[in-house]
């Protein structure tokens, strides 16, 4: 089963000034959200499987998407996350179905390596809520720097049969980072901690 797609949004934020002081270059973060039709709104599935393989494919769409509005080459990809909204009809687990299984090897690939586990969050909402992708270092969770997020809202869904999913990728960490630990040159991103 391949996505039954209704809209794409895909844009990028770029912090240029915080707390008063310049960003050079400025911090940047895009995101793609794809709205989807759910094949199980409305009723219980035992097997989630099409929507494992629906997560597969939104996760190199997305993440190519992304790593596009950027810029930037795959690998100088920074961060990542995944989120996704059920509508009322839909159930956690359908979200659930579509980001744990199978969504994160494209995406990896789409940002080359991605040693780290992709944050990730879920929840129930509707039209225009608001939904917060996590981001962590995508080689190092370790990297304080790099743990963030970004806020997905569209004004016409998740509708009651339908799925928000979003995927974001940054080229940076926090602008003005000065919390410690483990910095982004200094990752080896060998067991996705450090």
């Amino acid at each position: 089963m391949s996505a039954d797609i209704r809209k794409i949004a895909v844009w990028v934020e770029e912090t240029h000034r915080e707390a008063g002081r310049g960003i050079a270059p400025p911090t940047r973060k895009a995101v793609a959200a794809a709205v989807i039709a759910n094949p199980f709104a409305g009723r219980y599935e035992d097997d989630l499987g099409p929507l494992m393989e629906i997560g597969a494919e939104l996760g190199g769409l997305l993440g190519e998407r992304c790593v596009a509005a950027l810029g930037v080459a795959p690998a100088d990809a920074e961060s990542y996350g995944k989120a996704a909204m059920v509508g009322e009809n839909g159930e956690l687990e359908h979200a659930a179905a579509i980001l744990h299984p199978k969504l994160g090897a494209p995406l990896r690939a789409a940002v080359e390596k991605g040693a780290a586990l992709v944050p990730s969050s879920k929840k129930m909402g509707g039209p225009g809520q608001a939904l917060d992708v996590p981001l962590g270092h995508k080689d190092a969770a370790y990297v304080r720097s790099h743990f963030d997020g970004i806020e997905v809202r569209l004004p016409d869904a998740p509708r009651a049969n339908e799925i928000l999913v979003a995927v974001a990728v940054t080229d940076s960490g926090r602008p003005l980072p000065r919390v410690g630990g483990l910095e982004a040159k200094d990752a080896k991103g060998e067991d996705g901690l450090r």
